[in-house]
């Protein structure tokens, strides 16, 4: 049997308890890429929608990573047609993704993008001296799949929609170890302006949610993150780390109509620490 972790129970009860916006989302359709395991920040979110009443289709990266979703996916309820493996560096991955839930929604309102990757020895090493093709990696999985990814959900949002991405303070200010990820992911925050601007008048918003320092497995690739972690809880007004229910919650509340005239928006979720930092 599966175990039920502390963040899994919290969204359960939620939805046992929680009347009005608990069914913000009910009906709608949610494609959430990008969950590693049950500490991913994407899983976080997906819980969210669920909690709010959206059915959700998800990805896994690779056979070899399947295992560690599987359980994730049916505890989401998520349609056996709809978990699928989407690898942005393989060609047509991406697109199959979204042929697949053409074929089984029809339509799309909500779509979160949570994948990020940097060579190691480039996101290790000073901006300065990264290789021209440790720099267009990064670009492309952390920045260009997500234009991709709005391209293709574009003409499945037939009545709006929401797509989001993950960013982080780095692409702001200078901080420390961040390294290559800071540039990458600056652009990307800039493409979901542009995307914002572009795809507002067919009710599609964009946002590039940018949380606290949460230690994920993606994250443990960061040099000592542990670090900003505790520079985290100790300077940001809240003097609390952020969660995945944190992250979660606050990008279901944007997906819902309760947000519908917020778009292109850097939602900070990080207890504050972006306006001391």
């Amino acid at each position: 049997m599966t175990q039920i972790n502390p963040t899994e129970a919290f969204f359960l009860d939620l939805e046992k308890k929680v009347k009005g916006p608990a069914g913000a989302l009910e009906g709608k359709k949610a494609l959430v890429i990008g969950i590693a395991n049950n500490q991913s920040i994407a899983y976080g979110c997906a819980l969210a929608f669920r909690a709010l009443g959206a059915s959700v289709a998800m990805t896994y990266l690779n056979e070899k990573s399947k295992p560690y979703t599987q359980s994730l996916a049916d505890h989401l309820g998520v349609d056996p047609a709809l978990y699928l493996p989407c690898d942005v560096r393989v060609p047509g991955q991406l697109e199959a993704v979204f042929d697949a839930i053409g074929r089984t929604w029809g339509k799309l309102d909500i779509a979160l993008h949570s994948i990020a990757f940097a060579p190691r020895e480039d996101l290790h090493g000073r901006v300065t001296d990264c290789s021209r093709d440790g720099f267009l990696m990064a670009m492309d999985v952390s920045c260009h799949s997500f234009i991709r990814m709005a391209k293709l959900a574009e003409p499945l949002m037939t009545d709006g929609g929401s797509l989001f991405t993950m960013s982080y303070y780095g692409a702001e200010k200078v901080v420390d170890r961040y390294n290559l990820m800071g540039p990458v992911k600056a652009a990307l925050e800039a493409s979901a302006r542009y995307l914002a601007a572009e795809l507002g008048p067919k009710g599609i918003r964009v946002h590039p949610i940018s949380p606290g320092p949460i230690k994920t497995r993606a994250a443990t690739g960061i040099d000592r993150f542990d670090e900003l972690m505790d520079m985290a809880a100790a300077r940001a007004p809240s003097r609390m780390l952020v969660t995945i229910e944190d992250v979660g919650m606050a990008t279901a509340f944007l997906a819902s109509d309760y947000a519908k005239l917020i778009t292109g928006e850097t939602m900070h979720i990080d207890g504050g620490y972006h306006i001391v930092g």
